[in-house]
């Protein structure tokens, strides 16, 4: 066997499902009388285009046709040099036209099929692969309607995507990190099996010279900056609309980037919004992270606020939607992956309690937590009927789980006897965290379905969508708690949050395990921040003793540091700058009439006072090239301060880490910031 047909036999090995595809290519090679002529492929990069066209070529060649390969990237959309390329396929009779990228040449397809394609020989068939779908002409056209078909090439599915890299060699203990990459792009599957393999137990993560190639591969070349941060954008979010993009990029960048977007082969346009391709997603945004931490965790605080406002912003029965669309950016992060499904449950309805409920919710309260628990939600049922929510399936009138927030803005003695768990959540709030005045608390009392315990299902996912809903559009809640019975599977999610356990309460013999958090330690908005950060250490959001000063002075160092790098962040955006955290901390004067212009000086003066050094002179130039000058990159600050990318980040990570210790020794500065002189601005 040559090396010809030892490679194409390779190629034919590995080219793993696609029986659709194949078998219509094989139909209209065969000759037969109600064949179609002319088979369009199309898809995003890297998702096999290529091989079925060598496939193609491969099958023709087997019946002795001839075959004439033409590849898009060399026409530069040129008439006459797509005729002089496909000339054999007119002259041959039963030639086979194999057009290539065709994405490269799209402005000929008119062309091609009114004018080139009477041309082609008798029996000629053609094979056309682009990114682009085909225009609807092909389909209007009552002629072309019978002899055309376009095929849209799907990613791979699991077990595909797992006999591609069986094909490849991957050990079978290997593949599940490659799959879940690869989104079932046969590219990224390919590059992924090119990459050495880890330490026995060890994760996998692509290389940067396959984040590189797939970029190439899969993106393509981008008309400008301004769509890169587009795709940024798209790679992070669950679903991207007008109103999320404006929010990042700026209503000018918005009004040129969204119909580009909506036009690339490997996004989707749908009623929810544009989703990427999961290969593309999953590409960008493992490439930017490997590219630029910074910036990736500056678009995913972007994205997370975009998400807090849309929350915020949403009617009653859109805000669920929104707040599963927000904890899209976290299924990576810890053990959470597995406890949230972030689709939409249309099947379930969310409602408000109906009177006619109450027979059931208390049966349902009976039957799964016992005679205890049915008492408590009885009592609730009576003075707060307006917290409960009910789940019922589409189109039945039947409760089948049900949940309960609380707000409560003062210890009642008929509270305390009626609930063991009310009765404990205000003593920890007695001893540790006051309320002051226009404060209250919420809890999510209860979360009960069927089978008890909770278990991770569609009924719980909207239970957690609606308990953080309420969190992110209440006004005035000073602290919060949630109870769950199953702490072992969902303790670990909510520690990662940064929501300690805080009280363990027996109710009729079971363990009612308490969560809380104060949010006047970290604000809702500070911790949306916060959460979004690619590397996440919680924040201590419930005190350890009690206070009387009040929050102020008690910013955990965590919390602290954190505050440190919003506000850097921050330093040119006002409104952001003004919800910094360390606006409660020992840097701001208590009583003080403008307590950010307060903060500004006090980062001024650390800034300033660093420069005892040469260590400090390098950490103050690359914290005041990086957010006091504005330097739109972390690479542009580097050009700024001449030095490798490389020796910039270790000075930048050095420096923020030597600012937050001046900031920690230093106290309150006077109202007015005063840049010294040393301090360059743009």
């Amino acid at each position: 066997m040559g090396l010809a047909d030892r490679l194409a036999a390779a190629r034919d090995g590995a080219l793993v499902g696609r029986e659709r595809e194949r078998a219509v290519l094989d139909r209209i090679l065969s000759g037969a009388a109600d064949a179609p002529l002319v088979a369009y492929l199309h898809g995003p990069g890297g998702i096999g285009k290529s091989s079925l066209v060598r496939y193609a070529a491969r099958q023709a060649e087997l019946a002795g046709r001839r075959v004439v390969h033409v590849d898009g990237r060399f026409l530069d959309a040129d008439p006459r040099r797509l005729e002089e390329a496909a000339a054999p396929a007119c002259a041959e009779p039963g030639a086979v036209l194999l057009i290539d990228t065709f994405e490269q040449c799209q402005p000929l397809e008119a062309w091609l099929r009114e004018t080139f394609l009477l041309r082609l020989a008798d029996h000629a068939i053609v094979v056309v692969a682009g990114r682009v779908a085909p225009d609807a002409e092909w389909s209007l056209d009552p002629g072309w309607a019978q002899l055309f078909t376009a095929l849209a090439v799907q990613p791979l599915d699991a077990a595909q995507s797992h006999a591609l890299l069986a094909v490849r060699g991957v050990p079978a203990e290997q593949r599940g990190a490659f799959v879940t990459f690869a989104g079932g792009s046969p590219l990224a599957l390919s590059l992924a099996a090119s990459v050495p393999a880890a330490a026995p137990g060890a994760p996998w993560y692509p290389t940067g010279d396959v984040l590189t190639t797939l970029v190439e591969r899969l993106v393509g070349d981008l008309p400008g900056a301004v769509h890169r941060r587009a795709l940024e954008v798209v790679a992070q979010a669950y679903v991207t609309r007008e109103p999320l993009l404006r929010a990042v990029l700026g209503d000018e960048d918005t009004d040129t980037v969204f119909p580009w977007l909506r036009q690339l082969p490997y996004i989707e346009a749908t009623p929810e919004g544009l989703h990427p391709h999961d290969a593309v997603r999953a590409t960008l945004e493992a490439d930017l992270r490997w590219r630029d931490p910074e910036r990736y965790d500056d678009v995913r605080v972007r994205v997370s606020l975009a998400g807090l406002r849309a929350v915020r912003g949403a009617a009653e029965e859109g805000a669920l939607p929104r707040v599963a669309e927000w904890m899209f950016l976290f299924r990576d992060q810890g053990g959470s992956g597995n406890l949230y499904s972030h689709r939409t449950h249309r099947h379930i309805e969310d409602t408000p309690l109906r009177p006619e409920d109450v027979p059931g919710v208390l049966h349902m309260a009976q039957e799964e937590e016992g005679p205890a628990s049915a008492a408590a939600v009885a009592h609730w049922l009576r003075r707060q009927p307006e917290a409960f929510r009910v789940h019922r399936y589409a189109g039945s009138r039947t409760p089948v789980s049900f949940m309960a927030v609380l707000r409560l803005d003062a210890p009642l003695p008929e509270d305390r006897a009626a609930d063991p768990v009310i009765a404990a959540v205000w003593d920890l709030v007695e001893a540790a965290a006051p309320l002051g005045p226009g404060e209250h608390l919420g809890i999510r009392r209860f979360a009960v379905q069927p089978g008890g315990r909770q278990r991770p299902s569609p009924l719980m996912e909207l239970t957690s969508r609606r308990t953080i809903a309420e969190e992110m559009r209440a006004r005035g809640r000073a602290v919060t708690f949630t109870v769950f019975e199953d702490a072992d599977r969902w303790g670990g999610y909510l520690a990662e949050s940064g929501m300690p356990e805080v009280a363990v309460v027996d109710v009729d013999g079971r363990q009612q395990h308490v969560f809380g958090r104060d949010w006047r330690l970290q604000t809702v908005d500070q911790w949306v921040r916060h959460r979004a950060r690619a590397t996440v250490t919680p924040v201590a959001t419930w005190p350890p003793t009690a206070s009387a000063s009040g929050p102020r002075d008690q910013l955990p160092r965590a919390a602290f540091a954190e505050g440190v790098l919003e506000a850097l962040r921050t330093w040119h955006t006002p409104r952001a700058f003004a919800t910094s955290a360390l606006l409660h901390s020992h840097l701001v004067p208590p009583g003080s009439p403008d307590p950010a212009a307060n903060l500004r000086g006090a980062i001024t003066a650390a800034l300033a006072a660093l420069q005892t050094d040469p260590e400090g002179v390098r950490a103050q130039e690359a914290l005041t090239a990086t957010y006091i000058g504005a330097s739109r990159t972390h690479k542009a600050a580097a050009r700024r301060l001449g030095v490798p990318y490389g020796t910039y980040r270790r000075h930048l990570a050095l420096a923020k880490e030597r600012l937050t210790e001046q900031l920690l020794r230093q106290t309150a500065t006077p109202s007015t910031p005063i840049l010294p002189q040393s301090l360059p601005q743009e």
